[in-house]
């Protein structure tokens, strides 16, 4: 794949259009603490609300103390907090949770779900305002709920958690305001495996640092982790009926989708991981068999022990640090499809309604037709028949190894054809994508949001995560 890396004039000019749109001070506004505000998530597939459940001390404030709008404005879900007094908006992030992702299965449709989520930002010094927006019909943001919050009222805890957990740092390059802040939590790491962990958290850190963007910005990251041990090895696995209670409760079959991992326990996960500055946070699975998971400013799983540990780490940290939407689209998913109306609002796929303004326009050479031919029929002859092969292992329940060595003559046989075709290391609209065969375009012929091929962004997306960077550090 052709390495195309993102000029650090354009870096700086994200970073620059960041500040002259930030003209807050953090000290009107804000003082050194962060506020987390928990609440219940409450819905169907049709209808959502919302209950606070407390709101709390989360420690010091680790983020930003010049950029605080969203500007990339990511995510499924938008929150914003306005000063009571001025309605001036003063800090906003987007988001992406459980329930949005639950709200598309059949399940949905079928009954109510409750899910416990929260937002955190640096601590007001006036009443003011959360508003929390989803995206409507036409993938604009609309405020769906919003409450008064006066952070020196008796239902505001102030209080400082006393934390008991044991932490260490895996990359240490300095102020956590000014540097990209990730926590690593472990679940089914038994005190005794507390040395494995060390060392799947170094490991895994190290897969992503050789990665770009993340490589050349190596020094803009710090990363902690914290130590949560188990009364048991492993975690739940439902689909081959192997139950148990792991004190993250990460579990596989989320959604009834075997590989899929996640945890629900969101009061005790974000207790934990504000035992260190944090901004995103990554839970290591002490498990083998394949699997995890990413959700955009939420958290990422990955099963530490798989043999492709390394590309499930980086492919899942592209959906939760820079919301980027899997490009695969032959592998069994949960969600209903939904009828293509508008652009996708992820940077890294398109509907191409309107090619003559596809948002990465800009990096497609003339010479590139849009949309891009490739060797879409072969490919997805293949692939099905991989998919097909992986669900009858899966139901046989065969070893692990097994399932590996289907994903490696996956990986030779789709290098084969996807690393020699004619617009293979062109950035152009190849059809096939966000889980859908026909109507939705990806940016590159192949990308670790596609396949397990290789440990590579394509250009559109390490754009995306450029941004998010530049969201973070100063």
């Amino acid at each position: 794949m052709k390495k195309v890396f993102i000029p650090i004039f354009l870096f700086s000019l994200i970073l620059s259009v960041y500040s002259q749109n930030n003209p807050i001070g953090f000290d009107d506004y804000f003082m050194n603490s962060t506020i987390r505000v928990d609440y219940f998530h409450t819905g169907n597939a049709i209808e959502e609300h919302f209950a606070i459940d407390r709101i709390l001390n989360d420690g010091p404030w680790s983020g930003s103390k010049t950029q605080f709008i969203d500007q990339i404005e990511a995510g499924l879900y938008f929150f914003q907090i306005e000063d009571l007094a001025t309605s001036k908006v003063i800090f906003s992030r987007g988001f992406a949770s459980i329930f949005g992702e639950w709200q598309t299965i059949p399940e949905a449709s079928e009954k109510w779900g409750t899910f416990h989520e929260s937002v955190r930002f640096p601590w007001p010094l006036k009443p003011f305002k959360l508003v929390i927006k989803k995206r409507n019909a036409e993938n604009q943001f609309e405020k769906i709920w919003e409450t008064e919050i006066d952070p020196d009222s008796r239902a505001v805890n102030p209080a400082e958690m006393q934390h008991q957990f044991r932490t260490f740092p895996v990359l240490d390059n300095g102020n956590p305001n000014t540097k990209v802040d990730i926590v690593i939590l472990g679940d089914g790491y038994t005190e005794t495996e507390m040395e494995k962990f060390h060392n799947d958290a170094i490991r895994l850190t190290n897969a992503l640092f050789e990665v770009e963007p993340f490589h050349s910005h190596q020094s803009d990251f710090n990363v902690m982790a914290v130590e949560t041990p188990s009364p048991v090895s492993g975690v739940n696995k439902p689909h081959p009926g192997i139950f148990k209670r792991t004190p993250l409760s990460v579990s596989y079959s989320a959604f009834d989708s075997e590989r899929y991992a996640l945890a629900y326990d969101n009061r005790t996960i974000r207790d934990i991981a504000s035992s260190v500055p944090y901004e995103f946070m990554f839970i290591l699975i002490n498990e083998k068999t394949y699997g995890g998971g990413g959700i955009y400013n939420l958290y990422s799983t990955v099963a530490a022990d798989n043999h492709f540990s390394d590309y499930i780490f980086v492919h899942e940290f592209g959906h939760h640090f820079a919301a980027l939407a899997d490009e695969y689209y032959t592998s069994d998913v949960s969600y209903q499809p939904a009828e293509i109306t508008v652009e996708p609002w992820e940077a890294n796929i398109t509907a191409l309604l309107d090619k003559e303004n596809l948002k990465w326009k800009d990096l497609v050479e003339e010479t590139t037709p849009l949309p891009t031919p490739w060797e879409k029929e072969k490919y997805d002859q293949f692939s099905y028949e991989i998919q097909k092969e992986r669900k009858e292992l899966r139901l046989k329940k065969v070893p692990e190894s097994e399932v590996e060595a289907l994903f490696e003559r996956e990986k030779k046989e789709s290098e084969a054809i996807l690393d020699h075709m004619k617009y293979t290391g062109k950035v152009g609209a190849f059809e096939g994508g966000g889980y859908l065969q026909f109507g939705l375009y990806r940016p590159y012929a192949d990308c670790i949001m596609l396949t397990r091929n290789k440990q590579e962004f394509c250009p559109v997306c390490r754009r995306a995560i450029e941004r998010v960077i530049a969201m973070y550090i100063e």
